[in-house]
């Protein structure tokens, strides 16, 4: 039976296609185009969110189980590219010439330059073709801002992560930082933790706390 896992799987091999300097439209039977395209008319597909990573698909998984949402079950396509400078090949294969299914991002603003290069209308007139949702720094930052410092030392605390935490915020370098800062940094500092806490900050939040971007996207969908 089709997934939107295995559609995933079939878009991220076309845009390394598309990377490669092949044509969005160019169609082999047996390559990841084609199993895309096939994929996305079975499930059907109707929307995909363009996110930088896997700790952003994290938390907008959080965010939709939440408000008791599926996205997949409603044809949306939570796709981590694995950086924002891929944007534009996962644009070519979802857009015009491609799928041409609606696209949304989420990214951070350091990052909007290359959504929204990849993101206007072929005219160039600047126009969007997508709806791009902007964390003020990243989504770490708005989750942190969101439910404020000790809240989050409490979700750090249950996790089990405490004594990392204390530990981290001891070295000397994280002295003259923010409390923020430390937190963010600290979700950085262990592989596969930043989409741990994807997950945990946004369960932690109260309905109301969500952050604007975040919950600006899921609202679009």
């Amino acid at each position: 039976m089709a997934d939107m896992e295995a559609f995933r799987d079939a878009v991220i091999a076309w845009a390394a296609d598309n990377g490669g300097g092949r044509s969005p439209g160019a169609v082999d039977s047996a390559g990841p185009a084609e199993r895309a395209r096939r994929l996305a008319e079975l499930l059907p597909v109707r929307a995909a969110v363009l996110l930088e990573g896997p700790s952003d698909a994290a938390a907008v998984g959080a965010l939709a189980a939440a408000r008791g949402r599926d996205l997949a079950a409603e044809g949306v396509c939570v796709l981590p590219m694995g950086g924002a400078m891929s944007v534009g090949r996962f644009a070519r294969a979802l857009g015009p010439g491609g799928l041409d299914i609606r696209i949304a991002g989420l990214c951070d603003v350091n990052e909007l330059p290359f959504y929204e290069r990849a993101l206007t209308t072929p005219a160039g007139d600047g126009t969007p073709r997508a709806d791009i949702f902007v964390c003020a720094a990243d989504l770490e930052d708005e989750l942190v801002r969101a439910l404020g410092v000790g809240r989050v030392r409490e979700v750090v605390r249950a996790a089990g992560d405490l004594r990392s935490l204390q530990t981290f915020l001891s070295q000397p370098a994280q002295r003259d930082r923010q409390p923020e800062q430390r937190l963010r940094r600290f979700f950085g500092t262990k592989k596969g933790r930043k989409i741990r806490y994807g997950r945990l900050l946004v369960e932690a939040l109260d309905v109301e706390r969500v952050p604007a971007p975040l919950d600006a996207l899921l609202t679009s969908l």
